[in-house]
């Protein structure tokens, strides 16, 4: 009988590295093969640490198929589900197959420069769309390829809804539960003056609709950043921001609430 195999990754930090030696063992011992590197035929990815090692999990394994699971060792660790101290519980529950999959949507950029050229960003959490540090942006705004305002200030922040409890959050947008499927826009310091009016609030879109984005000037430099991944471009033509069609499969245990997560992680 081939042995189920079991991805592994860590933060390297000395608690997760000492958890993941634990975790290792208790596995091979009860018949897995466990490997660091990422592969196809994994049955299951773990990831330790915290939200950061979580995202940097998801894409250095380029968005894979099989379930991911979590055991914080970081500080908010709203991905993460699996204390290190419950690691027992974890595979006896997951061998008795009490468990579901929780599928997240991501978010897609689609960038096309004044050549014509496209390069694609897949974000689990957000794209964010500003400008050189220190400096304003000023972007013209369309929803369905209507336009809608003419945005000046740092940027705008389009998050997922599993994104809405990061960044998006700390700007002011709304805490949503990722189980509907929608981008959140929300402002970044937006400017709001006789000679500025931007939208102060967030704004929510179906799943249906994408967001369009071009800059007032094309010579300017535009960064987009998909989970904290920067990429700077010359000469964007425009922007296109949608719900993309890659999904990210969360193995969620039974006694998994999102909002008791978000009683104890925030209030």
């Amino acid at each position: 009988m081939k042995k189920k195999l079991i991805n592994i990754f860590t933060n390297d930090t000395e608690v997760s590295l000492e958890t993941q030696a634990t975790l290792t063992k208790k596995l091979i011992d009860r018949g897995y093969t466990v490997t660091g590197e990422y592969s196809q035929e994994a049955e299951l990815i773990i990831c330790i640490g915290g939200d950061g090692a979580f995202l940097e999990t998801v894409h250095s394994c380029d968005f894979p198929s099989c379930p991911i699971i979590g055991i914080n060792t970081g500080h908010l660790g709203f991905f993460q589900e699996i204390s290190p101290e419950n690691m027992d519980k974890f595979i006896s529950d997951y061998e008795q197959g009490e468990y579901s999959i929780q599928d997240l949507s991501t978010v897609l950029a689609t960038v096309t420069t004044v050549d014509g050229r496209e390069n694609r960003h897949v974000g689990l959490n957000e794209i964010v769309i500003k400008g050189r540090q220190s400096y304003s942006v000023h972007l013209y705004i369309s929803i369905d390829g209507k336009p809608i305002e003419k945005f000046s200030g740092d940027g705008i922040l389009v998050a997922t809804s599993a994104g809405s409890t990061a960044y998006n959050y700390s700007l002011g947008g709304s805490i949503v539960d990722p189980r509907l499927k929608l981008l959140q826009v929300t402002p970044i310091a937006p400017m709001n003056t006789t000679a500025y009016r931007s939208f102060t609030s967030s704004v929510l879109l179906p799943a249906e609709l994408s967001l369009g984005v071009v800059p007032e000037f094309r010579e300017n430099r535009i960064f987009i950043m998909n989970d904290g991944i920067e990429t700077g471009y010359s000469n964007v033509r425009d922007i296109k921001v949608e719900v993309s069609d890659t999904t990210v499969h969360l193995l969620r245990f039974k006694d998994y609430d999102f909002w008791n997560k978000v009683k104890t992680k925030f209030l």
